[in-house]
């Protein structure tokens, strides 16, 4: 029963968000300006479909209305591949996570992200630079590592003619004391034009924390955002474990008001804009999921 009550309202959600984006349409464009002028998504939220069928689903994706990609992967396909599938589609991509930076020589990823033709490569939480594994990074001194890694690993980039960005998810928002975050140490200690920022909105609200304070607090840090939203939870949360993540939603249909953090995006220098949208889709295919996302999207204006 709860089930079919959350599918209804994802369903109800969805509809009426996409119906208020067909209703602006073309006069939406008259009296207002969108938030967000070139609506992206990152394909980590169609992975299942894309490695199904590369090129049917960038195409698909482009139907829906986004312009541009953030890539989790090239699909079983080599970047030299995926660069073609993606200019097949009319899409572009400006940026791409890779999972394997912490390894001795990062120069085949950049060489990928090179061949792909992105401009930033990115990162998330690592663990080979200590001897905890990926995801389980606690303590300060362990973020001040990290800090350190990502620093020569931006180095590194730049001399490949790169940038790199972190991105962020709930964990880094433990409070290890003194009023800080492992997220406030590996930015104070990180080089500000060697590692740009991701800002993952939707994870850090959901540990609590606001992504409006942190675009004033570090303007012209963050360069990228992904937009996404969680049914409310009961609590906050700062762990990545099944039981405490909570449930991801359709843009608009559960607790986040992205209007003012957009705003303050665009104020702090963010470039570019990312729908992610977090599994299980419940009642819905990811790629219905992506619509309605981009619907909500498409409905904001400043």
């Amino acid at each position: 029963m709860q089930f079919m009550t959350r599918r209804s309202m994802l369903k109800r959600g969805l509809t009426i968000t996409a119906a208020a984006a067909a209703s602006a349409g073309v006069p939406h464009s008259l009296w207002a300006e969108p938030l967000v002028t070139v609506p992206g998504i990152q394909l980590y939220t169609v992975d299942k479909e894309l490695k199904a069928d590369v090129e049917g689903t960038l195409k698909k994706v482009r139907a829906i209305g986004y312009l541009e990609v953030e890539t989790a992967g090239f699909g079983g396909l080599s970047a030299k591949a995926f660069r073609t599938a993606l200019g097949n589609a009319g899409l572009k991509c400006n940026s791409a996570h890779f999972f394997n930076f912490g390894s001795a020589n990062p120069g085949p990823l950049f060489e990928d992200a090179n061949t792909l033709g992105v401009h930033y490569t990115v990162t998330s939480a690592m663990g080979r630079f200590t001897d905890k594994p990926a995801g389980q990074v606690v303590g300060a001194d362990d973020y001040k590592a990290m800090a350190g890694f990502c620093n020569d690993l931006g180095r590194k980039a730049k001399q490949a003619g790169l940038q790199l960005a972190y991105h962020n998810h709930n964990t880094e928002f433990k409070d290890l004391g003194e009023g800080k975050t492992g997220y406030d140490i590996f930015i104070e200690n990180t080089d500000a034009d060697l590692v740009k920022l991701e800002l993952d909105c939707g994870w850090m609200v959901a540990a609590d924390h606001s992504p409006v304070e942190y675009f004033h607090l570090y303007p012209n840090r963050y360069r990228m955002v992904h937009i996404k939203d969680f049914v409310k939870p009961t609590k906050p949360s700062t762990s990545l474990a099944s039981q405490d993540v909570p449930q991801g939603t359709v843009l608009g249909t559960g607790y986040i008001d992205y209007r003012p953090i957009l705003k303050a995006a665009k104020a702090a220098g963010v470039e570019h804009f990312y729908v992610e949208q977090e599994p299980p889709f419940i009642g819905m295919t990811a790629l219905e999921a992506a619509t309605g996302d981009y619907a909500y999207i498409h409905g904001l204006s400043v």
